[in-house]
């Protein structure tokens, strides 16, 4: 069964599909989900009150990749490099477990400004 998401970061507002992942479950099993946007380069992430274990991490992600990060908590959203990239890659700040997959047009992330409100919920 395939589980679609809906994920508002202010104005923005795209879907993602979910993995077979562990992580992916419980993410599902736990929204809705809201906070807070940070940026990062082309990463959006937000604390999350899950407290969950990396799950075949990876420092580098694809475009579009929705990840979980252990060390803060937080759900990311990448979209392109971040300062830890190096040339045309996507890198994490650490591990990440890549838990799904943006299905829209990511640009629309590039809008999304720091301290913005974001909420994750199922999509309909």
């Amino acid at each position: 069964m395939s589980r679609r998401i809906v994920i508002k970061a202010g104005e923005a507002t795209v879907k993602a599909e979910l993995n077979e992942t562990r992580t992916a479950l419980t993410v599902w099993e736990s929204l809705p989900i809201e906070g807070f946007a940070n940026t990062w380069g082309d990463e959006i992430y937000f604390s999350t009150p899950l407290s969950l274990e990396l799950e075949n991490g990876h420092e580098v992600v694809q475009e579009g990749d929705v990840g979980y990060w252990p060390p803060g908590k937080a759900i990311c959203l990448f979209f392109g490099p971040t300062p830890a990239s190096r040339g045309d890659e996507i890198r994490a700040a650490s591990a990440v477990t890549v838990f799904g997959h943006v299905v829209d047009d990511i640009a629309v992330l590039k809008t999304v400004t720091e301290g913005s409100k974001v909420a994750v919920h199922r999509s309909e």
